[in-house]
């Protein structure tokens, strides 16, 4: 809690234990007394940090982690139980290391019922453009995820037509942008044809290119959203988009 609140940034992350998947049971309920626990501490510990006077961020937000691996009725007692201590929000942790979509999306369906609703959720470590829409049709407000950036680096890039492996050698003499439809500013200056020299020459300014168009992307995915939401389109961008983002463009 000290190194986040001199750190200042606007929201801190309760201390918990991420167990791996799958997990023995016995061990997994232990582990969310634990974390349990912890967050009680912590929640103590920041709150007095946030009144003192030499504090960086005073208003620094703290959430609390709900935990359970794949166990729904862990996942469920555990939510029930972090959301009595008045945390900024709330994430859900220990989802998208290894287990299929459908489980994760299944277990974010049995704790959403149990978060506070006026507060917000928080999925860690996610994930896709379908996951995102997927999560988000569940109640998920935010994300965060190496995605974009680490995909771009190996060359995988992000397009509304679908993906784009740009080290194929059918991009050798593309000419045409990495998708004519995006605004980024990769699209607007450069070809297929290039970023994939720049790959196969070992150009650090590849993985700078793509990173920025994924980067791009995935702010324009989130905005849509949002439009969706508040146009009550949501089910119709659901139904064009989710599945289709990850198909090979």
């Amino acid at each position: 809690m000290r190194i986040q609140s001199n750190l200042g940034s606007d929201i801190a992350m309760a201390f918990d234990e991420c167990v791996e998947n799958p997990a023995q049971y016995d061990y997994a309920k232990l582990s969310c007394e634990r974390t349990f626990r912890w967050l009680e501490r912590c929640k103590a510990e920041h709150d007095r940090l946030n009144s003192l006077p030499d504090t960086v961020n005073p208003g620094q937000m703290l959430f609390g982690i709900n935990q359970g691996a794949t166990f729904a009725d862990l996942r469920a007692w555990h939510m029930r139980e972090i959301a009595k201590i008045d945390c900024d929000g709330f994430a859900i942790g220990g989802l998208a290391v290894g287990e299929p979509a459908e489980v994760m999306y299944e277990m974010i369906d049995v704790v959403e019922p149990h978060m506070p609703k006026e507060k917000p959720r928080y999925l860690m470590g996610v994930g896709t453009p379908s996951n995102i829409i997927e999560g988000v049709s569940r109640g998920v407000d935010f994300f965060d995820c190496v995605m974009p950036s680490r995909n771009g680096r190996h060359g995988k890039l992000f397009t509304w037509e679908g993906t784009v492996n740009i080290l194929n050698e059918k991009y050798a003499a593309d000419d045409r942008p990495i998708s004519e439809s995006c605004g980024c500013p990769v699209c607007r200056r450069f070809s297929r044809a290039y970023l994939r020299h720049l790959f196969k020459a070992d150009e650090v300014l590849a993985l700078r290119l793509a990173v920025l168009h994924n980067l791009y992307f995935y702010n324009e995915l989130m905005t849509r959203i949002r439009q969706a939401l508040d146009e009550g389109t949501f089910v119709d961008f659901r139904s064009r988009y989710s599945g289709h983002l990850e198909e090979r463009a």
